[in-house]
């Protein structure tokens, strides 16, 4: 059993440094994706506040389909370049939404959620899936957040995918 805690008083440095450290710990011997991806998820869950959704969308026949997550169901399958998550899928490039209101074709999973921040999760140049996080919180995603994420995504990428 692992025993990851976030540190309560951590700037967003230090605190991804953690989250980092803590999903390399959980998926280095791990050869199971599907296992990966729900630990990251919690873990994800666990050390980043005022979060309503966390997750991952799998590509699988060129859409993108729900995999592991924590938060209230959500829809299973995203066709690319629809919404933010397939915007994400599409484009290869991180998607950092301040309003999801005023994102174009934004797909409303949750009705609480107000800002969101998708990044692609690439593996040999090819997307093959996505990290989804949701906040009920307007602007709650920044620079620091993708810098973060984009990180963690990097490390992990090729033992989820």
């Amino acid at each position: 059993m692992f025993d990851f805690a976030p540190t309560d008083t951590a700037d967003k440095a230090t605190l991804y440094a953690d989250l980092l450290f803590a999903a390399d710990a959980l998926t280095r011997d791990e050869p199971d994706q599907v296992a990966n991806m729900a630990n990251v998820a919690a873990l994800i869950w666990q050390y980043l506040p005022d979060l309503n959704w966390a997750g991952f969308y799998r590509m699988v026949g060129g859409e993108l389909v729900l995999g592991p997550f924590q938060g209230k169901p959500a829809c299973i399958r995203i066709p690319l370049g629809r919404g933010v998550c397939g915007t994400a899928a599409a484009t290869g490039e991180t998607q950092l939404v301040a309003d999801v209101h005023a994102f174009p074709g934004h797909i409303a999973c949750d009705a609480a959620s107000a800002s969101e921040i998708v990044v692609p999760v690439m593996v040999d140049g090819q997307v093959i899936g996505v990290l989804d996080l949701d906040s009920p919180i307007a602007a709650r995603f920044d620079s620091d957040d993708a810098q973060g994420l984009g990180a963690l995504v990097a490390r992990i990428a090729t033992r989820i995918g």
